[in-house]
């Protein structure tokens, strides 16, 4: 036994998963002197957690039905009273499925007389309720959604009286998923008028906070986040907003399926193949017309559920991978769970178009489309029966040879049809808009030109009888070579360095030949040049083909200008001198057509000034760069060295008085010249009390923040002279006073 999905139309769910109300209409007949019978049908979960409104000892409230006019006013709202339920039988008339025992929905008939006088345009008919299953999967948050469901009676000035249409069958127990579901959804009417069928949209209702008329708000459900101050005792009038649908379905395509739900407008069936798991809220709705005019529209809201059932056997037959195989067929069987098959090839020329094998072969005699017949255990009370139409037509499978590439001067393509195919087939080509003609319905079009070079698609479609093939291939159009120099600057400065590039392009390999005004020409992709003197120069490009499409394309250039550069240069002095006198005297000699100077001084500052005085902080040998630039932005550089010599000095006191009088408050040599310096204090017993290596830095007197006493202490002092290069150590005395 094969296990398959199948489509649950809930009305009817699981009983341990859904609580809710899962489907319901609204019915009235015409008794005569403005009475109506009422009759309301309400279909949910088998469930005593949820019971029918009406239902004494229940706990539910009573069903309430609100009465207005044409007008929005209200006539009235009507206990209907209890309901008398019935459990909906679990049957889809097919022997070789078996029903779920998982499946249990009741239906709740409330039947009531209301008297209502006949008014203009008549009365409208409301009862609402909530809530839906929070598993629906085609509208958004289901669980918070109510449903209505209302009619209208038509007043006096519309027709005399009027009894409203009513569905002959209720929607199956559960149909198979991924099998075509038909359905007889019509209607039929007391009164004889015309009935126009479609899928609509369910309406909205009341919410988890008031889930019934005239009661107190749900404070404590989840569904009620925000509870109102009180419910409403009455239904609002009409119009009702519809579901909300969650993307991608909509009122036309409310269930996943393929291919789609659809009804038939004139007779109601409802057909389809569903292809999820899942439940949906569905929608179908009866237009009533009298003498073309539309009185009513009756509403009918129900639920559909994917869950799995099991088919025994079901008759199954392949589809045709072409319509255009020839005569002679090999048939594929799919079937399950048959063990003997009838097969009738729906041959209307001979009684011998039958077969008892699994996967029979057959040759029809003509062409044309016949109606195939597998009927699965036939005889056998489990037997099922499918139908397929095939198509018998020649075979048809075209193309055409491939074309060379032609140059685009003179070309002329010619095609021609190759393949399996009839003498009456015909042909659309299809060369581009780019071709002349773009066109053609000859077998084999000539002379087929292109007015720009490129690549090019030409589809050819056959058609033959009731097949259609088709053929893709390209035609390449090779244009000239075009020559390109790119990037090319047109203002140069003396002497101009130009590597020059070649932007040339062809669908054919391409020499080249390069010619200057300066005398000079190249073989080179991209060559060198240099242009000197000043003036202006010009150069042509040549791109040259010599396969295929011989051709040559040349491209000049007249406006490369050369200008001139300026000459850079200064004096500056001294070019030697001491720490002791760094100033530097700068003159800048430059050529008369400098506009632009920049010096950089080599110690990271510089100046924009011809002329100029530094004065270096520390001695070493500096490089002196000028920069300069005229009117064309031509540039020119030039360096020179200059050299500031090291000077060596060393003074220390032998006496300070660090009473903060700021004067003579620190003790502190004097050395310039030096390097690897480092300076200590020690006192009389050898204990260090001050070292530093910064020779800027001197001795306050202190230890550890303490002041020092009136004593004579010991200093030492190290570093490298930079003039004679020799490492010295000097030592001595220092006196620290203070002022008593």
């Amino acid at each position: 036994m094969k296990k398959f999905f199948f489509i649950l139309i809930c009305f009817f769910t699981i009983k341990a998963s859904a609580t809710h109300i899962v489907g319901g209409e609204m019915i009235y007949d015409d008794l005569g002197a403005g009475n109506y019978r009422l009759t309301l049908k309400i279909y949910r979960d088998c469930s005593v957690t949820a019971p029918f409104d009406g239902l004494p000892g229940s706990g539910s409230g009573p069903a309430y039905v609100t009465v207005y006019d044409a007008m929005s006013n209200l006539i009235g709202v009507f206990d209907i009273g209890a309901p008398i339920i019935t459990v909906v039988p679990p049957a889809i008339n097919n022997p070789c499925i078996l029903t779920p025992n998982n499946i249990c929905v009741e239906q709740g008939i409330y039947t009531t007389t209301l008297n209502l006088p006949p008014i203009a345009g008549g009365y409208y008919l409301i009862y609402q309720r909530c809530c839906r299953n929070n598993t629906i999967l085609n509208i958004v948050t289901p669980g918070f959604v109510g449903s209505t469901y209302y009619t209208h009676i038509p007043g006096p000035e519309a027709v005399a009286a009027n009894n409203s249409p009513r569905f002959t069958n209720l929607p199956p127990i559960f149909v198979c998923n991924g099998l075509k579901f038909t359905f007889n959804h019509s209607a039929t009417d007391p009164d004889g008028d015309q009935l126009v069928y479609s899928i609509c949209p369910p309406f909205q209702g009341l919410d988890g906070c008031c889930p019934t008329l005239n009661t107190s708000p749900n404070v404590t459900s989840p569904q009620c986040p925000s509870p109102p101050a009180f419910c409403p005792t009455e239904a609002p009038p009409p119009p009702y907003l519809p579901v909300i649908f969650q993307a991608p379905y909509n009122s036309a395509y409310p269930i996943a399926s393929n291919p789609a739900f659809s009804i038939n407008p004139t007779t109601g069936v409802l057909v389809g193949t569903p292809n999820l798991n899942g439940q949906w809220v569905f929608g179908v709705c009866v237009q009533e017309f009298r003498n073309n005019q539309l009185i009513n529209t009756h509403y009918r809201d129900f639920q559909i559920n994917v869950v799995t059932c099991s088919v025994t056997v079901l008759s199954v037959i392949p589809d045709q991978p072409s319509k255009c195989m020839g005569n002679s067929f090999h048939f594929g069987n799919q079937s399950i769970g048959g063990t003997e098959f009838n097969w009738d090839f729906g041959d209307p020329t001979t009684n011998a178009d039958t077969s008892h094998l699994v996967n029979p072969n057959y040759t029809y005699a003509d062409t044309g489309s016949y109606v195939v017949t597998l009927i699965a255990n036939p005889g056998k009370p489990c037997a099922d029966t499918t139908q397929k139409t095939f198509y018998v037509y020649p075979p048809l499978d075209i193309s055409f040879p491939p074309n060379p590439k032609q140059c685009f001067k003179g070309n002329a393509f010619n095609f021609s049809v190759t393949g399996t195919f009839l003498a009456n087939t015909t042909y659309s080509w299809n060369f581009s808009s780019a071709a002349s003609p773009g066109t053609s319905t000859l077998q084999n079009p000539t002379s087929i030109t292109y007015t720009n070079a490129g690549l090019y698609y030409v589809k050819l479609i056959a058609k033959q009888s009731a097949c259609i093939d088709s053929f893709i291939d390209t035609v390449r159009v090779v244009g000239r070579p075009i020559a390109k120099i790119s990037n090319l600057p047109t203002s140069l400065c003396n002497p101009a360095t130009v590597a020059f590039s070649n932007g040339s392009s062809c669908d054919l390999p391409m020499t080249y030949f390069w010619q200057f005004s300066n005398g000079n020409t190249s073989t080179l992709f991209e060559p060198t040049q240099i242009f000197t003197p000043t003036g202006v120069y010009g150069v042509t490009l040549s791109a040259i083909t010599t396969s295929l499409c011989i051709d040559t394309n040349a491209v000049s250039v007249t406006n490369v200008t050369v200008n001139p550069s300026p000459y850079a240069g200064f004096t500056f002095s001294p070019q030697v001198t001491s720490i002791f006198d760094p100033e530097i005297t700068i003159n800048s000699n430059a050529s008369f057509d400098v506009l632009y100077w920049q010096y950089l001084f080599g110690d990271g500052t510089g100046s924009s000034f011809p002329y100029e005085k530094h004065t270096y902080q520390d001695y070493g040998d500096y490089l002196i760069e000028q920069f300069v630039t005229n009117k064309f932005g031509c540039r020119d550089t030039i360096r020179q060295v200059v050299r500031i010599l090291p000077e060596y000095r060393f003074w220390i006191p032998n006496a300070f008085t660090p009473d903060e009088n700021l004067l003579n408050d620190y003790f502190m040599p004097i050395a310039i010249g030096v390097v690897n310096y480092e300076f200590d204090i020690f006192d009389r017993w050898g204990e260090k009390l001050f070292s530093t290596k910064n020779p800027k830095q001197g001795w306050n007197g202190f230890y550890k923040g303490s002041e020092c006493k009136q004593d004579t202490y010991v200093w030492r002092i190290t570093f490298k002279n930079v003039v004679n290069e020799k490492d010295e150590v000097h030592y001595g005395h220092v006196t620290l006073l203070k002022n008593l």
